[in-house]
């Protein structure tokens, strides 16, 4: 009697307690677990059914006891951005709990993910973060127009985060976190550039994308989760390795069918080393006689591109550089770009048509007039400022008329 007595007592206390707390509106820490996944689906454009797909694979996996999986999903068709936690289910539908429901939001506005992010951060901590921008992508300019495109398009605002808002978005996180961005990828196509990754080189340890265009049906989430689910205490390194593997089996005859595709990662880390690597080469190229600029500028036109033809696979630009053998340029030079590539890239997959890509991107247009429409823009990156290749195009680009 007096063992029920005393229970009875501490279970009133309890709920005393809880109702106490929730009346003065303080929050409960939530434990901090190992990982947090942040997903910023930017629905308002012509992708939005393929948001609440990815969710709906999220949902067969759910966020864990170690990793917490939370989604800022904005729908053109319902014109509301809502933040999910994602937990586990089977159904055909999106049924996660809707933890804030926003209104319209502009997804093209790169202060909105700042915003996410730190809202994410405050109530679902974690010892590490993995941070994707889901949406189309465009690479360091985008489309072919003077204003740039790059990544998540809002059709309802008419905005997008350009290369150096990213840059920005990605500082900012790091303030919020207290650390480095652990992980960052893209979920969208042409994003594994140099020029990008460099942006946000101070901010971000592992940086992941691919080189060319994703299709429309973008990751594999379920097979991600499960895999990563299954060693949760792993590094972003390791984390990554996995969102490319699984992302190339599912288009190798797997989940999303049979596609050509790219995906890489690079320790942003040990990007230093190559933009050295880069500007030194670009000493070099810069003495070049008329002769040798135009052969340098011929293996630029027959690289492997993606998408757009100024957009080029760095490691094969090298090799066909190398190939021709042309008089002035540096071994030695071309050699300590492979290596400092080689030193940076984590993990390279590329398959079919792709086989040649080595994980990295780099703007050489072949074009005189294709360098003069970005020029100002591309001065203004922080990869300019790091390795001045835009001086060394200008001076390999100089012979042209137009």
């Amino acid at each position: 009697m007096r063992r029920t007595l005393f229970a009875l007592i501490i279970s009133n206390l309890i709920v005393s307690f809880s109702m106490t707390v929730a009346q003065a509106g303080i929050t409960i820490p939530k434990p901090v677990k190992e990982w947090t996944f942040l997903v910023f689906i930017n629905g308002n454009n012509n992708l939005d059914n393929y948001g609440a797909m990815n969710i709906n694979q999220m949902e067969q996996v759910g966020s864990t006891d170690d990793i917490n999986v939370v989604v800022q999903w904005a729908s053109l068709n319902t014109k509301k951005t809502q933040r999910l936690y994602i937990e586990k289910d089977n159904s055909p539908s999106v049924t996660s709990p809707v933890v804030a429901d926003l209104g319209t939001v502009d997804m093209g506005d790169w202060r909105n993910l700042v915003e996410f992010i730190q809202w994410s951060a405050a109530r679902y901590p974690a010892k590490r973060y993995f941070i994707t921008v889901w949406n189309h992508g465009n690479g360091w300019h985008g489309t072919q127009q003077f204003k740039p495109t790059e990544i998540s398009y809002d059709d309802i605002s008419g905005n997008v985060i350009t290369t150096k808002q990213l840059g920005e978005a990605m500082a900012e996180a790091s303030k919020i976190i207290g650390h480095k961005v652990d992980l960052y990828a893209s979920d969208a196509c042409l994003m594994a550039m140099l020029e990008i990754a460099d942006e946000m080189a101070p901010y971000v340890d592992i940086f992941a994308g691919s080189e060319d265009s994703e299709p429309g049906a973008g990751w594999p989430y379920q097979a991600i989760l499960k895999k990563w689910s299954e060693n949760p205490a792993i590094g972003p390194a390791e984390v990554a390795k996995i969102v490319t593997t699984q992302y190339v089996l599912s288009y190798s005859g797997g989940s999303n069918g049979r596609y050509d595709v790219t995906f890489s990662a690079f320790d942003l880390n040990k990007i230093q080393g190559l933009n050295s690597a880069i500007a030194a080469l670009g000493t070099n190229l810069k003495t070049l006689d008329k002769p040798s600029r135009g052969k340098v500028v011929s293996a630029a036109s027959k690289s492997l591109y993606f998408a757009y033809s100024d957009y080029i696979d760095l490691g094969d630009y090298l090799n066909l550089i190398e190939k021709q053998q042309i008089e002035g340029v540096s071994a030695e030079a071309l050699a300590g770009v492979r290596t400092a590539m080689k030193d940076m890239v984590v993990i390279n997959q590329a398959t079919g048509r792709f086989s040649r890509a080595q994980g990295v991107s780099i703007w050489a247009p072949s074009r005189r007039s294709t360098h003069e429409k970005y020029s100002s823009v591309y001065k203004t990156l922080q990869f300019q400022s790091h390795s001045d290749w835009n001086s060394t195009l200008e001076y390999l680009l100089q012979d042209q008329t137009y």
